[in-house]
């Protein structure tokens, strides 16, 4: 069945918003036209129109966690998500014993293969621990940290069809520069959790590393005289950054900032917990308990957990900040999208990719959520 939508104002890569209209068929984009057109179809009204946004880093939503391994709890997440506009994501993990990280790894693969109705796609994994610094622990749980053992995580990225497309690693520890040059034939390796100076962190680049997990976050800040991981990071075209941007983990003039630091560069994530969509109270993260109060996640010391706030109120809490639309547009969608190595499938409305797209009004307030050409209810 062939589905036509025109008199829209689409969102299209490097070009921005641009009247035109497009063609849905076999759950893809079939045609992407710019300007008007005489064919009947289903007319939007200069609707606003965006892809699905791409979470490259949530550890949950809708009281499920993916560490816990449950399919059913990953599929509520994957319909929740959905539902908010954001069409695929990685789900990430946290520091726990490898058996722990097999189960979960491997229930994701079978959502992957089979993913059920309405619910996001799984673009990957992301491996968030357990080869970090004790001093930049953050929520991790210091019991399960390890070193960079590169036999390990391979056993786990073979144990689910490679499904693992960024693995987090501290640059300063032991062996983490000869684990990049192995790991990155296989998928994307990120600086993260660390409190390397900018010299190791220029190395850990040199060997294959290509991001930086939650920019400013459990890292050393930039000083003068050591600008660490994120002048090291900065410096370099080839590096990605992720940004947290629920209001809470990065100071909207840190937004600014990374936006001009990364031109281009800048991977907007949720960093979001199961916490995320529910109330306030207490729940658990990676064996530990975290309280959700006033919007913040917090462990009992009171270290900032991960964030309670999707990736579609991040995009536009971006935009509050002074981030330029497109930009942050292009930031929740087509840069992690690539990042994860799904550029070809989604991120962008392009003929050929998977038909995710956003229904939206100016202010890019939801009005129908589409998820391969199906539309959703909108949360």
């Amino acid at each position: 069945m062939k589905v036509l939508y025109k008199n829209a104002n689409l969102f299209l890569e490097g070009k921005g918003f641009v009247r035109g209209g497009f063609l849905v068929e076999r759950g893809r984009f079939s045609a992407v036209f710019e300007g008007s057109t005489p064919w009947d179809g289903i007319d939007l009204g200069g609707a606003y129109v965006i892809p699905g946004l791409v979470d490259a880093h949530i550890h949950g939503a809708a009281g499920a966690d993916f560490s816990d391994g449950d399919k059913k709890g990953l599929a509520r997440m994957g319909r929740y998500l959905a539902l908010r506009g954001v069409t695929s994501f990685a789900p990430a993990s946290m520091t726990l014993p490898y058996e722990t990280l097999a189960k979960a790894f491997h229930t994701a693969a079978r959502l992957a293969a089979n993913r059920p109705d309405g619910c996001a796609r799984i673009a990957g994994i992301h491996m968030e621990g357990p080869f970090f610094s004790e001093k930049k622990k953050g929520a991790q749980n210091g019991a399960f940290l390890k070193l960079p053992d590169f036999d390990a995580f391979q056993r786990l990225y073979h144990g689910c069809g490679g499904l693992i497309r960024i693995v987090d690693v501290a640059p300063e520890l032991p062996g983490a520069v000869l684990f990049a040059e192995k790991a990155a034939a296989l998928c994307t390796v990120s600086a993260a959790h660390t409190d390397a100076d900018y010299d190791t962190v220029r190395c850990f680049f040199a060997a294959g590393a290509r991001h930086l997990t939650h920019l400013y976050n459990a890292m050393p800040g930039i000083h003068h005289r050591a600008p660490g991981p994120i002048g090291a990071a900065a410096e370099r075209e080839d590096v990605t950054a992720e940004l947290i941007c629920d209001g809470y983990h990065v100071h909207p003039s840190g937004v600014r900032m990374a936006f001009r630091l990364f031109p281009g560069r800048i991977c907007l994530v949720s960093d979001a917990l199961r916490c995320c969509g529910l109330q306030e109270g207490d729940y658990e993260l990676g064996g530990q308990m975290v309280r959700l109060k006033n919007g913040v996640a917090q462990l009992g010391d009171g270290t900032l957990a991960g964030a309670a706030s999707d990736l579609y109120d991040d995009m536009r809490n971006a935009i509050a900040f002074g981030i330029p639309v497109e930009e942050a547009i292009q930031a929740a969608t087509i840069i992690p999208a690539q990042r994860l190595g799904c550029g070809g499938e989604i991120g962008s409305i392009a003929t050929g990719k998977y038909a995710d797209f956003i229904v939206c009004d100016e202010r890019l307030e939801r009005k129908q959520v589409f998820l391969g050409g199906q539309a959703l209810s909108v949360s």
